[in-house]
């Protein structure tokens, strides 16, 4: 009988993944960052504005009693970004560190999938109740090899499109490609995450046998 996994298998792993919450957090600055910015043509404006919207979305957590885990990280990114493109004077510069991130999640991944080691693995054994006794279950530890290189792909084609946007310092065409290709992209991945671990079953820690 093959496994297919269960339902709350597959939201802990799109949890641990960054989930809708996470995406919400993190998308909806940006996208008020873009609409304020070509609306007034003022950085500071659109840069306070995602920072008030990101800080009112904590809040709402904190108020709700929610995990605060991606709010507060999605507070921190925003907060990162519009210090550095303060700094710089640049608005292409609020999606420098997106393009650092991708570049070194994409690394990342690649690095620990060669090594026999895939990070998805070491994130989500624990979650699941298997550990890192997927090492040693080939099948299982294939799965999360073949899942990795989707992440690797996600990124990578993020900067393939993005990086050229940020040389030319087009605003509009970049905050739209980070839009078209955050919410989209990470949904795909992560489904794509769930098709393939849900076929191999988890890898089962052994109870001691009672004499």
């Amino acid at each position: 009988m093959s496994y297919e996994g269960h339902e709350a298998d597959k939201a802990k792993i799109i949890g641990a993944l960054g989930g809708t919450r996470g995406l919400i957090d993190s998308g909806l600055p940006s996208l008020l960052f873009l609409i304020t910015f070509n609306l007034s043509h003022n950085l500071n404006d659109a840069l306070v504005s995602a920072l008030i919207l990101s800080a009112v979305l904590t809040l709402l957590r904190l108020v709700k009693r929610e995990t605060l885990q991606h709010a507060i990280s999605g507070l921190v990114g925003i907060a990162i970004c519009a210090l550095l493109s303060r700094h710089t004077g640049k608005a292409a510069d609020f999606y420098l560190p997106g393009l650092i991130t991708n570049a070194v999640y994409a690394a990342l991944y690649s690095v620990l999938n060669l090594a026999g080691w895939p990070l998805l693995g070491l994130m989500l054994g624990p979650l699941l109740g298997e550990n890192l006794l997927w090492r040693k279950d080939l099948p299982r530890k294939r799965a999360y090899v073949r899942a990795g290189w989707l992440w690797v792909g996600l990124f990578v084609s993020r900067l393939i499109v993005q990086y050229p946007l940020y040389k030319t310092g087009n605003i509009t065409a970049l905050g739209t490609a980070r839009l078209a290709m955050g919410y989209p992209l990470f949904i795909a991945a992560g489904w794509g995450t769930w098709l393939i671990l849900r076929k191999i079953p988890t890898t089962k820690i052994e109870e001691p046998e009672v004499s």
